[in-house]
């Protein structure tokens, strides 16, 4: 089980629409599901429910489903929420050449200037938390605030043997369930190739990043981790420390199990609505 999460981890159909624009405090009853072009490729969103603005950024390999499905219409409740597919995945279509979390952030950034949302709140699992930071830290004027779930600064903050197994990794090791959320959308195996190659790539050419890159990071920053997570506790304890405005919250289960990912989720389990009346409770600070 490990294996696949780490996996995930890294790796973590609607007709086009036309994007209408948002304010920060617009109240969006209905749910809209668009494509905008943004930096050259058309990025798929969704927007659900009414309040403050809140983007959710799925993980590595993954979909807004196969992350949110469990707690998207939750944060609907109090939020307008923004769920986004970033290049490559899903409906997004992939961009040539490697791809890179500071690439995701400013594609993040522009769908929200395409939408007239100034401001946002910004929660990203996994490889989607890295890239929230990088949206706190490339894009601080559009940041309210930031939950950064189960995601890494350093490459210490992943066991050794998950670099091991990443230049060994194969398609046929992704996890089925994520195959399957990938095919569903788009049925084009060589689509769900160059998504699996361009997210191992970029983890195989993943480099630390500075200290002060984080300590630049002005925007209130929960660090939210699971207790037998693919991230060491010690590393999310490091990276709250490092933060001016740092937060840290750490949940029992695997990883992204009290969001209900789908690899890890507990059918019947309470724990995905106790966080996110948790993440709300922080929000709402």
């Amino acid at each position: 089980m490990l294996t696949s999460i780490l996996l995930a981890m890294t790796i973590s159909s609607v007709m086009p629409g036309t994007a209408t624009p948002l304010s920060k405090t617009a109240v969006q009853t209905d749910t809209t599901s668009a494509y905008a072009t943004v930096n050259g490729i058309k990025m798929y969103y969704e927007i659900h429910g009414s309040g403050s603005p809140l983007v959710l950024i799925h993980g590595g390999g993954s979909t807004i489903r196969t992350t949110f499905g469990e707690v998207l219409n939750d944060f609907a409740q109090h939020h307008q929420v923004i769920a986004v597919e970033l290049q490559g995945h899903g409906h997004t279509e992939a961009r040539p050449g490697p791809t890179t979390f500071e690439q995701d952030a400013d594609d993040v950034a522009a769908l929200l200037k395409t939408l007239h949302i100034q401001q946002a709140d910004i929660l990203g699992f996994s490889n989607g938390g890295c890239t929230a930071l990088q949206i706190g830290v490339r894009h601080p004027e559009m940041v309210h605030r930031i939950v950064a779930i189960s995601s890494f600064y350093k490459r210490e903050g992943l066991p050794p043997m998950f670099w091991d197994m990443m230049k060994k990794a194969r398609l046929s090791d992704m996890p089925q369930p994520f195959k399957d959320g990938f095919l569903a959308i788009r049925n084009d195996p060589k689509a769900l190739q160059t998504m699996f190659n361009q997210d191992n790539g970029r983890m195989l050419a993943f480099k630390d990043w500075p200290d002060d890159m984080v300590r630049s990071i002005k925007a209130p920053t929960l660090v939210l981790i699971s207790d037998q997570d693919a991230i060491t506790p010690e590393h999310a304890v490091a990276m709250y420390r490092l933060l001016p405005k740092g937060r840290l919250m750490i949940m029992p289960g695997q990883h992204g199990e009290f969001l209900g990912d789908v690899l890890t989720a507990k059918h019947h389990s309470h724990t995905p609505q106790m966080a996110v009346a948790l993440i709300d409770d922080f929000l709402n600070e």
